[in-house]
């Protein structure tokens, strides 16, 4: 039985199975208008991708909220310690399924 999110979006659920596929996966995705990034598919469910993009890529879409992860002003812990805050090497971004137009594999 396919829910009404499904029924209204027959495209996301063919761009879910490619992701999921690709998991843990560097991949280029192209958006819906023109808009391409690069990053590491992390999780995929049904509405939602969950990409690690590279922290020094500027994309104009993503906040920064390092003031909200660290309120005290601290410059953070150094490198390494996942995603999001100063000095790491990515960034994690949540995209809609139904946002995505295109999906490919980039080699390492």
């Amino acid at each position: 039985m396919t829910n009404s999110y499904e029924q209204t979006y027959p495209q996301s659920h063919q761009m879910m199975d490619m992701c999921k596929r690709h998991k843990n996966q560097y991949v280029l995705v192209q958006l819906m208008d023109g808009y391409q990034l690069d990053g590491i598919i992390l999780d995929v469910d049904d509405e939602y991708v969950h990409l690690a993009i590279p922290a020094d890529e500027q994309y104009d879409f993503v906040e920064d909220d390092d003031d909200h992860r660290n309120p005290y002003g601290y410059p953070g812990y150094g490198y390494g310690y996942g995603y999001g805050y100063p000095g790491g090497r990515f960034r994690r971004l949540v995209l809609p399924l139904v946002g995505l137009a295109a999906l490919s594999l980039i080699p390492w």
